[in-house]
């Protein structure tokens, strides 16, 4: 007997067949004796249909009345959901974030959680019945609705699950756990029985879309199992927890994580004074553009070349901005590239294992792929190469590092 939080998201609650297939699995588990918070996502569209209704009458729509709106797409999952558990017979009640007094503060959109109110819960709870919760919403301090922004129903999933010391937070979607890198690039890849928050925490920033960030770091904050499952087939998934006492024994890579959404900026020839790092990614940060790699090589003329890295959605706002720069610094020139990828590995076992870059480097370099920069942490490799290049380097890395072996191995499904 346990205490779970369950949170679906909206291709697991896409249609009514899919709602009813949620309660079933919920009827097994209280037939087993344990106790169901579900946490659920609007409807698969309903989001987009809605904001598409906002955007018809007012352009840039009220924030306010914004979140009026999007909180309703939860509400029509929770009381559907709350009549299929009662059609099978179990006692099952709706709450909408305000009802769970999930207070948060007053940023409509992008809320941040405060505070939650388990008391009516937990009588809930203690007379049997399955709890059923919209996701993605809250309530501030003067009653006003308000939604969490982008990952905001695993986040609701997860601060439930601390708030009430839940046994584990089991996040249902459309994969069947975390893999040593995408099945898609490479066959051979590997579901993970298990990983860490911190190799999670790597994964996400790096573009895994099984989790978003925000919803690990409130487990890995809060020490909240994480297990992520299929709403489409039976499997113990992937558990996300704490990195346990045999790190020794882990290895070295878990998994390999990529990201084509890249692009590569090269200031030349700028004076090497104090400041100037400031002085070219000043005006980029204010341009509301978010910075990943950095190198920075000086010359032996004086002067030092500055490169960094982009999403490439903000690829051209940048160049425009560094172009800009470039006159205001007498820089020589600026180069650009808008073709490349980043390719990663993770792992825990990197802290008590040597040559783990070297390794990587070398598996590159046997099939010609050369590397444009390079970032390290703790647990982390990444590489930024020619686009071209991506999947080769991915296949060639994973089985270098033997992630398709057992007890090996991170990355998305």
């Amino acid at each position: 007997m346990a205490l779970l939080v369950q949170k679906y998201g909206g291709t697991s609650v896409g249609s009514i067949e899919r709602i009813e297939a949620v309660a079933d699995r919920v009827l097994k588990h209280k037939q087993q004796g344990d106790d169901i918070v579900v946490v659920v996502s609007a409807m698969s569209g309903e989001t987009n249909r809605l904001i598409g209704l906002a955007k018809s009458i007012q352009a840039t729509p009220d924030v306010r009345e914004m979140d009026v709106l999007l909180s309703t797409g939860e509400q029509v999952t929770i009381a559907l959901l709350s009549m299929a558990l009662m059609k099978r017979g179990l006692k099952a009640k709706s709450y909408t974030g305000s009802q769970v007094r999930i207070t948060t503060d007053n940023s409509h959109g992008k809320a941040r959680i405060q505070d939650i109110d388990t008391d009516a819960m937990r009588s809930d709870l203690d007379d049997g019945t399955v709890l059923v919760v919209a996701g993605f919403q809250g309530a501030d301090e003067f009653g006003n609705i308000t939604t969490l922004g982008r990952g905001g129903s695993d986040t609701t999933g997860v601060a439930l699950a601390a708030a009430l010391k839940a046994d584990e937070c089991q996040i249902y979607t459309d994969v069947d756990g975390v893999y040593t890198t995408d099945p898609r690039v490479v066959d051979s890849a590997r579901r993970l029985e298990k990983i860490t928050f911190e190799e999670m925490l790597e994964m996400a920033s790096l573009g895994s879309k099984v989790l978003q960030i925000r919803s690990v770091e409130f487990a890995g904050k809060y020490q909240v199992p994480l297990r992520v499952l299929s709403s489409f087939k039976d499997g113990d998934g992937t558990l996300i927890t704490t990195d346990g006492e045999n790190t020794m024994e882990q290895p070295a890579v878990s998994g390999i994580a990529f990201n084509r959404d890249e692009a590569k900026l090269t200031l030349k020839g700028v004076p090497d004074v104090p400041g100037v790092a400031s002085k070219i990614l000043g005006p980029v940060s204010e341009a509301n553009v978010e910075v990943d790699m950095i190198v920075q090589n000086v010359s032996m003329d004086g002067t030092t070349d500055f490169t960094f890295t982009v999403h490439r959605n903000d690829y051209d706002k940048a160049l425009n901005v560094l172009q800009g720069v470039a006159k205001d610094l007498n820089a020589k020139e600026v180069l650009s590239d808008d073709k490349i990828a980043k390719v990663s590995i993770v792992g825990v076992g990197m802290r008590s294992h040597a040559g783990v870059a070297t390794s990587m480097f070398k598996a590159l370099a046997e099939e010609s792929i050369n590397i444009q920069l390079i970032s390290t942490s703790e647990i982390k490799v990444s590489v930024i190469i020619d686009e071209k290049y991506m999947e080769l380097a991915v296949r060639s890395l994973h089985s270098a590092f033997k992630l398709n072996e057992p007890n090996t191995g991170v990355s998305e499904a």
